[in-house]
Formats: C-alpha cells, sequence, structure tokens
C-alpha cells in the first residue's frame, strides 16, 4: 500500500519539477520586463524588482510601430493557418480515402520533404518569388522588379501547406469509419460532399492541432519575413523586436516586457484549443 502511494506521489514531484523548470524562462522575462535598468544585471538575481517599472511596456509599443507589425503577423498567421487547414485537409483526405495509382510512394515522397531542413531551400524559394512573372513590375520573363518581395503572397505562399500536416491529418482520416462514406456514397454524395459535410466536421480535434501548430510557428517564424520583407511596413513583430538590439547595446528591459506581449496571443491561442489539441494528438497516432 506504502508503495502504492509513494510512486505517484514521486512521479507527481517529478511532473511538478519540470514544469517549473520550463515556467522560469517565462517567469525571469516577465521579471525583466518590469525592472529599471540598473536591476537587470543585478548580483544575486533578483526576481522581483525593487521598483516596479509599467512604463516600459508603454516604452516599448513607442520605440516602432508595432501597431504594423502586430497588423502584418496577424495577416501573415492566419492566411498561413487557413491555407494549411484546407490545404492539409484536401491531400490528406486523397492519400487516407482516395485509390489510385503511386498514391503510396507519392506518400513516402511527401513525407520525404520534412528531411529536407528549410535553410536548404530557402535561398532556391526566394529566388523563385523575386523571379515570378509578371509580379512587383516583373516582366513575362521574371525580369525588371521585385516578384512576390515585400508582399503578403510571397510572405505566406512558401508556408502555405506542409508534409507535417498532411501526415497529422492522414492519420485522423484513418481513424473514421468507412460506413459513413459509403452511406453518403449510396445516398448520392460526391466525394467533395463527403470530405466537406462528413469528413472536415469530424475531424475538428485534428484540426485545431493542425491550426495551433501552424498558427503558433508563423507567430514565432523570424528568418523568412526578415529575408522577404526588407520595408519597414511590411515588417513582422518577430523582426521588429530587433529595434531594442543595436550595434553596441541591447535595452533588455524594453526588450523583454516587447517579448510579453508578443507571447500573449500564442498563449490566448493554446488555451483556446487546448481541449482539441490534447484530443487531437491522442487520436491521429502521434502518441507514444
Amino acid at each position: 500500500m506504502r508503495r502504492r502511494f509513494l510512486r505517484p506521489t514521486a512521479l507527481h514531484l517529478l511532473l511538478a519539477a519540470g514544469a517549473a523548470t520550463t515556467l522560469l524562462p517565462f517567469l525571469w522575462m516577465v521579471s525583466t520586463s518590469l525592472k529599471p535598468e540598473s536591476e537587470i544585471f543585478h548580483f544575486p538575481p533578483v526576481w522581483l524588482p525593487g521598483t516596479w517599472k509599467w512604463a516600459n511596456y508603454r516604452l516599448a509599443m513607442q520605440a516602432a510601430p508595432f501597431g504594423r507589425y502586430f497588423a502584418n503577423t496577424v495577416v501573415y498567421s492566419v492566411a498561413v493557418t487557413a491555407s494549411n487547414l484546407l490545404f492539409c485537409s484536401m491531400a490528406a483526405y486523397a492519400f487516407a480515402r482516395l485509390r489510385f495509382p503511386g498514391r503510396n510512394v507519392l506518400f513516402i515522397l511527401v513525407l520525404g520533404t520534412m528531411m529536407v531542413p528549410s535553410q536548404v531551400t530557402m535561398v532556391p524559394v526566394f529566388v523563385l518569388l523575386k523571379r515570378w512573372p509578371l509580379a512587383g513590375g516583373n516582366d513575362l520573363m521574371g525580369i525588371g522588379g521585385h516578384g512576390l518581395l515585400n508582399s503578403y503572397a510571397g510572405l505566406v505562399l512558401p508556408g502555405a501547406v506542409g508534409a507535417f500536416g498532411i501526415f497529422l491529418l492522414r492519420q485522423f482520416f484513418m481513424t473514421l469509419p468507412r460506413e459513413l462514406e459509403d452511406a453518403a456514397r449510396i445516398d448520392g454524395c460526391s466525394e467533395a460532399g463527403i470530405y466537406w459535410r462528413i469528413i472536415l466536421p469530424l475531424s475538428k480535434p485534428a484540426l485545431a492541432t493542425l491550426g495551433v501548430f501552424t498558427f503558433t510557428a508563423a507567430w514565432n517564424e523570424f528568418l523568412w519575413p526578415l529575408l522577404v520583407m526588407s520595408k519597414e511596413s511590411m515588417k513582422t513583430l518577430q523582426v521588429g523586436l530587433q529595434v531594442f538590439q543595436t550595434q553596441y547595446t541591447t535595452r533588455w528591459d524594453l526588450l523583454m516586457a516587447g517579448t510579453v506581449i508578443v507571447t500573449i496571443p500564442v498563449l490566448i491561442i493554446f488555451l483556446a484549443g487546448q481541449r482539441y489539441f490534447t484530443r487531437g494528438i491522442a487520436l491521429s497516432g502521434m502518441k507514444g
């Protein structure tokens, strides 16, 4: 009886220690955002500021046009998330439910793209967007202008669909009973109707999981917006945070204040979709 009690207690203590270790960087970020510069590098470190400097948040938002950066980030994140939910679900439905020659081979090739680092394809994709015909001042041969650079299309298109999303949704679609489709076909429903009226409504947990993953990745993306967007009015939040870092110094108090504000939308999205998120992981074949 004592062993049965001690094992769960030890496990919960271990999990609590892991959770505390994970939370410490976030708590330190919030603490630093409220400190005056004189207390940031104080030794020994001080968790609670001696002077709570709430003005750091106001000064951080006034240091750059963060309203514009926020709008750009919202457009980018929402567009990438919506396109992934649509295109990945369509491809996943084809791989999970439709029978056509070469289906398995094509699916393996799609999964193979997950092994290619994004840094390898970054330069070719950049050149492709710059040479996009009849866009951004380019002629039919893709010469003469900047193409899709410094545009929402150039920011969104490379991430509009991904192999991970196709794999995740395919695994979930394969768990759905085929009797539902057979009944729909008997009633005269087309494949598009089955996908839209039956598969998608039953796949809310998996779609929510993919949505959370995709939105978080797009919201936190730094390198791709940095390469594609050179205009000040087209920068995203992650790129805009660079305003606090100069060649000789970094305003850590303002940088942490800006980072706290940037983190809040992701936390809201995760908490809102947590119920579906957990269920989607459990039912999509990705659990350990």
